[in-house]
């Protein structure tokens, strides 16, 4: 099956090429923004000109959203696409992020037209190194799974993979509902101007919610619907 690979890190982001790793032996073209839109949302291009960049067969870089990307994957490059997948996002997109997240978009996007979607997002600990490879290898697994399991009309998979260390086992994957907790709301003030200091990991969470099945050691995956 055709599969479009995307993300909002950027087309030269070491996630996607993670991805493209973990769905080895489908066909897979790569449609993803030149520069990093990180918690873009889904915003889309209407009024200006979004110029493509084709690097070859399988990649294309576009000067647009993630959810851009998706809608000219779809119309212009690849017209019998059976999934997008977006990711793998360096950080995690879990709970309300979902509103904010360029990549969770993208997946949405796909589900809008009636296409699978999975958005797949890396949480990293403070100070721990991201282990591609190993997301890679927890993706490509749970890819499989995940085809497996029917989607419902206008919903869309979103996985959020946990930090663990390269010695640790192979983390459970658990199916929960997203967290409604909201993100901590704390500033620094310089000036005239507020920073945003909010500590991820510090964020609040309802047990069970896939907040807090990522943080406490395993893969979480929701079904989002449009």
């Amino acid at each position: 099956m055709v599969l479009i690979l995307t993300n909002d890190d950027g087309v030269d982001a070491p996630g996607i090429e993670a991805l493209f790793k973990a769905v080895n032996g489908n066909q897979a073209i790569i449609v993803a923004p030149q520069r990093q839109h990180s918690g873009c949302g889904h915003q889309v291009t209407t009024h200006q000109p979004i110029n493509i960049q084709r690097r070859s067969d399988s990649c294309y870089a576009i000067a647009g959203t993630p959810a851009d990307c998706v809608r000219i994957a779809l119309t212009q490059i690849c017209l019998d696409t059976k999934y997008v997948i977006s990711g793998i996002n360096a950080g995690g997109n879990m709970g309300v992020d979902a509103y904010m997240s360029g990549t969770v978009a993208a997946a949405r996007e796909a589900a809008i037209h009636g296409i699978g979607g999975i958005a797949v997002s890396q949480y990293r600990r403070a100070k721990v190194d991201y282990n591609w490879d190993l997301a890679a290898r927890w993706t490509s697994q749970l890819l499989t799974q995940l085809w497996a399991y029917p989607l419902k009309p206008g919903s869309f998979w979103n996985v959020n993979l946990p930090s663990l260390s390269p010695e640790a086992p192979d983390p459970e994957v658990v199916f929960c509902q997203p967290c409604t907790k909201p993100l901590a709301l704390n500033y620094r003030l310089e000036g005239d101007n507020y920073y945003y200091v909010g500590e991820y990991s510090q964020r609040d969470r309802i047990p069970g919610s896939d907040v807090d099945v990522c943080f406490s050691g395993k893969i979480a995956v929701t079904q989002l619907q449009v």
